[in-house]
């Protein structure tokens, strides 16, 4: 029997690497339990109103943060406050596959592309393989913004 999952980011804001990893990912900010967030309607805003309204301490509303695949496939991601930095290479890593069935050059441009959206959206790219066949079809490293380490694949 397989079991489902979730990822746990360790974050200092973790409103913030959420919001990266939701467009990084194509995710979404679920709605508060028992609230129902109309369609465009700001989930974190409904989380703000729902903290706020069972006493949460304003300077404990940023402790949490979780995204969601909408088709229900992905694992849920969880991100957590902790006081402590990031000292050293993370010893789990994201693979985010932006090119799908792609090859060559035109699997390079997707995921040129893809590293170009995402570091308009804070991550930092570190370093490009290229493709070393049939071992490798070539990748990006990034950082996101908190400095933990993904590939473009």
């Amino acid at each position: 029997m397989s079991r489902h999952i979730q990822i746990t980011f360790d974050a200092h804001d973790p409103r913030a690497l959420s919001s990266f990893w939701r467009d990084a990912l194509g995710y979404v900010h679920p709605g508060p339990p028992g609230v129902d967030v109309p369609e465009g309607a700001d989930p974190l805003a409904a989380w703000d109103d729902f903290l706020a309204r069972i006493g949460v301490p304003e300077d404990q509303r940023n402790t949490r943060s979780a995204i969601e695949d909408p088709d229900g496939h992905g694992p849920r991601v969880f991100f957590q406050q902790v006081p402590e930095d990031k000292v050293a290479k993370n010893r789990v890593h994201l693979d985010v596959r932006a090119a799908p069935g792609l090859q060559g050059g035109e699997r390079m441009a997707a995921l040129e592309a893809e590293c170009d959206r995402l570091v308009s959206l804070g991550a930092t790219r570190v370093r490009r393989f290229e493709p070393t066949p049939p071992l490798s079809a070539g990748l990006i490293v990034m950082t996101d913004p908190e400095g933990n380490e993904f590939c473009l694949d």
